[in-house]
């Protein structure tokens, strides 16, 4: 037998999913208020930043820039030089001289940007006070830098034409020697000699060849400065950028409910596995230990929705008057995380049992809850649970407590000698379900199934367990022998009960 159990443990251990993406889903859905709330959030931030703080005046204006070294090929490589160039303070010195403003640059670098939108297309966006003051800046930013660039081209260019004529002129004073020493020979020299009057035709030759290319290079080099100069220029004029207000509320206020919904979602699905409470039908009778009987919405129904939660109501109230009717000891309904919806709840049951005859119902909750109940005069009575022993035997009795954190668990047996327990999904931890399930078998106290309030409209697992009768009755057969042997001196003892003291998880409004 141990073995077999053993067996379906570590069956059951190792099919379990690490993370249960179903109850995950479940967990952050049931949490909707918080990141709907924060979307809200998000979108009403978002909105009154653009309302609050509009942006600043903007001009912007595109430069065409020609290269010396442009490629079909290139990456992008130049152009990103071009837009450094632009964020330097000889730049923006020289634009700030053209207006004539004492600003400092380093200042003015935080006021513009330039992005690169092609190779050779260069768009500069200016922030000032006013429109007419950013186009005035935006212009004398673009002048400055194609007069920038046009110098580094020119400069550019001259170095380069400089150097392939100071290497020509390097060739013709060795071309020069060259002729020297073939004018220096004879005509009646050693044939001998002929291989190196050769070799120096040969060299006075290629010398001549070289010259003339450099002479072609340092003439292209010359050349190509023209176009590049005429092809740098101010393409789009500089001008104000619109602003619409109606526009940038609309976009800022969409982005800010994008990432409030985001931070929401996020941080829902990490409160749902760190905290680990079980909403699902099936973790919570797996976890209690006993099959989920009946279950009740929690939230008030819509008007259209009133005849369909009235009858919800009856049927449940029916179900657990049956239930403590076919029980032979009186019943209690224990509650976690739902104080006020058990108190309704029992009074209703009471109701449905005055039929057969006097209820009374025993209050120990931890809190005013059923003294606070509206009660119509012929509603059954309410005793607190320092009164329970007055009542008397032939009185069917209804306890109801609680099984919250801070429950004083030995006072449990005097409200029912069975109980329903009366469970919100997602309220406790998986470990606190244990600890309530593992108290009541040790008070031997019979668990007879679990009312489920506020469940996932969604949830479409099974709460029933087919052992749940076997697990539920832990030691049941030694109950029945000590009632038989000790039920008189168990009606006879005197129930001590605890101070109430009121819980903070006792019910989330």
């Amino acid at each position: 037998m141990s073995t077999s159990k053993t067996d379906k443990t570590d069956e059951s251990s190792t099919t379990a999913p690490l993370l249960d993406l179903q109850a995950l889903v479940v967990a952050v859905r049931r949490r909707r208020r918080l990141w709907a709330s924060l979307a809200l959030l998000g979108l009403l931030a978002g909105a009154a930043v653009a309302v609050l703080m509009p942006p600043p005046p903007t001009a912007t204006t595109k430069v065409l820039v020609t290269h010396q070294e442009d490629q079909a090929n290139d990456t992008g490589t130049l152009i990103r030089t071009d837009v450094e160039l632009l964020g330097t303070t000889r730049i923006a010195g020289k634009a700030l001289k053209a207006l004539k403003s004492p600003e400092k640059p380093e200042d003015f670098l935080q006021d513009f940007r330039g992005t690169g939108l092609t190779n050779n297309l260069l768009q500069i966006d200016v922030t000032a006070d006013s429109d007419a003051e950013a186009v005035a800046r935006a212009k004398a930013l673009a002048d400055a830098f194609v007069a920038d660039h046009v110098r580094r081209m020119r400069e550019t260019a001259k170095a380069e034409s400089k150097a392939l004529l100071d290497q020509r002129d390097r060739m013709r004073d060795e071309l020069a020697k060259v002729n020297q020493a073939i004018g220096d020979r004879s005509p009646d020299s050693d044939p001998k000699e002929s291989a190196s009057v050769e070799s120096l035709f040969a060299r006075r030759a290629e010398l001549n060849s070289r010259i003339a290319d450099f002479d072609q290079r340092a003439a292209e080099a010359r050349t190509g400065t023209p176009k590049i100069i005429a092809g740098t220029q101010i393409v789009d004029a500089p001008r104000a950028v619109e602003h619409s207000l109606p526009k940038a509320a609309v976009t800022n206020a969409a982005i800010g409910s994008i990432l409030g919904l985001v931070l929401g979602l996020a941080v829902a699905a990490v409160g749902a596995v760190v905290a680990g409470r079980p909403v699902l039908r099936r973790e919570i009778a797996s976890n209690l230990g006993a099959s989920v009987i009946a279950e009740q919405r929690r939230r008030p129904a819509r008007l259209w929705r009133s005849r369909r939660s009235r009858a919800a109501r009856e049927r449940l109230t029916a179900t657990l008057a049956r239930v403590v009717r076919g029980s032979t000891e009186p019943v209690s309904l224990l509650e976690l995380g739902c104080a006020r919806t058990t108190s309704v709840i029992a009074l209703d049951v009471a109701r449905a049992l005055a039929a057969d005859g006097p209820v009374v119902v025993v209050d120990g909750l931890p809190g005013p809850q059923l003294a606070h109940t509206r009660r119509d005069p012929a509603d059954p009575a309410v005793v607190s649970g320092e009164r329970a022993a007055a009542v008397a035997h032939q009185v069917r009795r209804l306890g109801v407590g609680s099984v919250a954190p801070g429950t004083a668990w030995t006072d449990l047996q005097y409200l029912g000698g069975q109980t329903v327990l009366v469970v919100r999904a997602g309220h406790g931890s998986a470990a606190w379900l244990h600890t309530v399930a593992r108290q009541l078998a040790d008070q031997r106290i019979p668990v007879l199934g679990v009312v489920l309030i506020d469940p996932d409209p969604r949830d479409r697992t099974d709460g029933t367990l087919w052992d749940g009768l076997h697990i539920a009755l832990r030691g049941h057969g030694e109950r029945l022998a000590r009632q038989n042997g000790m039920g008189q001196q168990r009606t006879e003892r005197q129930p001590m009960w605890a101070a109430r003291v009121p819980d903070s998880d006792q019910e989330a409004r």
